[in-house]
């Protein structure tokens, strides 16, 4: 390594890793060399080059793939992701740009757990319907995650008690809730910064420890009730998120 040796081994022999990255020495899909050779090459331990991989991978440069090794992960262009603070009329999309089709899985009778309950304003326990939503791009890749959850109190006893079922299936909250005579007028998202776990790396293909967005989203109606909740997973290599917010003038005080 360079004559800078100042700091942790393994941010300096990832710091070589991006460097390599960077100029194209190392190409995209290229294939590592084992631990123990590029500890021998760069005179450090094996362990100390998993930590600089493990870095690279959640900083979304390198990926894992089990059996095979550690990549130069192929960069995906990012798709922009417009959000609003309000759902927007007529209609709110369930997906944005960018997603060309979804499954869904809907649970009845899901107990709410507190930190749901909370969000929307009702007991821990209370029954909702839990729905988990996998958004595919064109080619059937999944690209980013969603579990919603919506109260039976508002929607047990009508037609539209399943986001993913019945004759409102695959319609937005917005509309859903129209159909119950309820506005949807204001949406409320809270992004912090996550990285993926197993589960969640599995279901979308890339590396657990993947850098993401979750999007904490609640949809209020014209009497501020919460009418839903969802966590939003949104990878960071995958999306850029743009917030288009529309201001109201100033009234004129002179008016």
């Amino acid at each position: 390594m360079a004559a800078d040796r100042t700091g942790p081994p393994y941010l300096l022999v990832a710091a070589v890793f991006r460097r390599l990255i960077a100029e194209g020495e190392w190409p995209a899909d290229f294939r590592l060399p084992s631990r123990d050779v590029l500890g021998k090459k760069y005179g450090v331990g094996e362990n100390v080059v998993r930590r600089a991989q493990e870095l690279l991978i959640t900083e979304g440069l390198l990926e894992g793939r089990a059996g095979s090794g550690t990549y130069v992960r192929v960069q995906e262009e990012q798709v922009s992701m417009r959000r609003c603070p309000a759902p927007g009329y007529p209609s709110a999309p369930l997906a944005p740009d960018g997603v060309a089709s979804w499954e869904a899985q809907s649970t009845a009778k899901f107990p709410a757990p507190a930190g749901i309950a909370e969000r929307l304003g009702i007991a821990p326990e209370e029954h909702c319907v839990r729905t988990a939503y996998e958004f595919l791009n064109a080619a059937r890749r999944p690209v980013m995650l969603s579990v919603s959850w919506e109260p039976m109190a508002i929607t047990g006893q009508s037609a539209v008690v399943l986001p993913d079922g019945g004759p409102f299936a695959g319609r937005s909250v917005v509309d859903r809730m129209a159909h119950l005579s309820i506005r949807v007028v204001r949406a409320v998202e809270r992004p912090r910064p996550v990285q993926v776990d197993r589960d969640q790396a599995q279901q979308l293909g890339i590396p657990a420890g993947t850098l993401a967005t979750m999007i904490e989203r609640t949809y209020y109606d014209s009497t501020g009730r919460p009418v839903e909740t969802a966590d939003l997973l949104v990878p960071a290599h995958r999306w850029a998120l743009d917030y288009d917010i529309a201001l109201q003038p100033a009234a004129d005080e002179h008016a």
